[in-house]
């Protein structure tokens, strides 16, 4: 089964952006999202993809994915997905001879800035770098299939309004 081993940190800085060696604009949505798995719909640049990936607050977990013609990922993100979309530029950073992916999100989202890292095994060791701030890979706020349904740009009104 293909899995992905990834934690998930807060940027704190913009001195990521030294560092910064490509960058790519991301529009995703999501077609599913259930107590098992998610489904979604990504644009990145001119390549689209289907993906699967099992739900839950872990860093392991399973996925699949699958290329798809772009003008049928623009159809599926347009009328099947829910709105908002995601959106985002992510930039791939080296970083001490490793890979980070910092995504800027954009729209509903905008404010946020999340950096990534994906690896071998659940316990593997890394330098973090000074820019980024603390470990958000457990915080469900922070996955994108829920920033669909809670923004970013919501985040301190939706806990006013449960508290009234």
């Amino acid at each position: 089964m293909p899995t992905e081993i990834e934690r998930k940190f807060v940027v704190v800085s913009e001195d990521w952006r030294a560092h910064m060696v490509r960058s790519v604009r991301y529009r995703q949505g999501y077609l599913a999202n259930n107590a098992r798995c998610s489904v979604r719909v990504r644009v990145a640049g001119k390549d689209a993809r289907l993906n699967i990936k099992s739900a839950g607050l872990n860093v392991r977990r399973a996925e699949y994915e699958y290329r798809i013609p772009p003008e049928e990922a623009d159809e599926m993100l347009d009328a099947l997905c829910e709105h908002p979309l995601i959106e985002k530029v992510r930039h791939d950073v080296r970083w001490m001879g490793w890979n980070w992916e910092v995504d800027v999100f954009e729209g509903e989202n905008a404010g946020l800035v999340v950096a990534e890292i994906e690896l071998e095994a659940e316990d593997q060791a890394f330098p973090l770098p000074p820019w980024v701030g603390p470990e958000v890979s457990h915080d469900a706020r922070y996955y994108n299939v829920n920033l669909v349904t809670h923004p970013y740009s919501r985040w301190g009104t939706e806990s006013a309004s449960a508290e009234n």
